[in-house]
């Protein structure tokens, strides 16, 4: 058991806990980051719209982001899954999968979301290499190329003139019940958009390039990129067996600075947000540790004055 006590313990080695542990580190704050090495973008080959690292590999990202972190001697790194957390705000005690035990006063959740089974035959063999979720993420990459959007509903409507800003040549697949309204129907023939409510079968690919999508009633839809809204939930329930509220989207709720409804506890990255991108997690990353360290400074100075 370590008995040690941190100023801080970031569950998560996303951009967001990196980032964290960089303003920790920075501030002269001891802090250990416990991640499991298992991020949820592991799938994709890069990473987009990070300035001074567009198109980097996501391992290569947070190689180079712990390579400086260390630099400060009061950040610490443990590869290990969390299994359980308690205690409250000043002392909070976390326990890994392997026994180990960290007690720290602060505790900064940055565990992210991740997918749910894809169901889909064949989607889960294109992900990330054709098949993406963001556009602004990898739409560069699908410029001008057929594409196939798996989506239904108000999200569909949303999604689509989206993504003509990349391409006009895509096709939307419902994958069931479009969820469309009559309107929505007509808006979608007036733009030349085709769509279908037949269930996939199958995406058919070929080292990891889609090459067309099989519709259950025979329909092949040639294409050279899919993109799909995922099923998704926070990365971990730690955060709930705290008490930490969440929102009716399924992301922890947090203020402004990060805090969550626990004392004590901050949340930052994708588990907070539905806008999933690895800059805008850095960020908010940085910002929680912001408040963080400054909730430790205020007390820190509130208990030291002169008697």
């Amino acid at each position: 058991m370590n008995e040690e006590m941190f100023d801080a313990v970031i569950i998560g080695g996303g951009p967001a806990g990196l980032n964290a542990a960089l303003m920790l580190g920075r501030a002269r704050k001891k802090a250990v980051v416990i991640d499991e090495g298992k991020p949820r973008n592991r799938v994709t080959r890069e990473a987009h719209g990070f300035l001074t690292r567009d198109g980097i590999p996501p391992g290569e990202l947070r190689r180079v982001a712990k390579e400086q972190i260390v630099r400060y001697p009061s950040i610490s790194f443990v590869e290990e899954a969390v299994q359980s957390v308690s205690g409250t705000d000043g002392h909070f005690q976390i326990t890994t999968t392997q026994g180990l035990t960290f007690h720290s006063k602060k505790l900064l959740f940055a565990i992210g979301m991740k997918d749910q089974p894809l169901h889909i035959p064949g989607l889960p063999e294109v992900y990330g290499k054709s098949a993406f979720v963001c556009p602004y993420c990898d739409g560069w990459e699908l410029r001008d190329e057929p594409l196939v959007i798996i989506t239904r509903g108000a999200e569909a409507m949303h999604f689509i003139p989206l993504i003509s800003g990349w391409t006009d040549r895509f096709t939307l697949c419902t994958n069931g019940p479009d969820g469309l309204t009559e309107a929505d129907r007509e808006d979608l023939r007036r733009h030349g958009v085709p769509f279908y409510d037949a269930k996939i079968r199958s995406i058919e690919s070929e080292d990891g390039i889609v090459r067309q999508v099989i519709l259950e009633d025979g329909t092949a839809i040639p294409c050279r990129g899919i993109f799909f809204r995922p099923d998704l939930i926070i990365g971990s329930p730690l955060p709930q067996t705290l008490g930490c509220q969440v929102t009716e989207t399924g992301t922890i709720n947090v203020d402004e600075f990060g805090r969550t409804t626990v004392p004590g506890v901050y949340s930052a990255g994708d588990a907070v947000t539905m806008r999933h991108q690895a800059i805008a997690a850095a960020s908010s990353g940085a910002m929680a540790a912001a408040a963080l360290n400054n909730e430790l400074n205020l007390e820190a100075w509130r208990g030291r004055g002169i008697e």
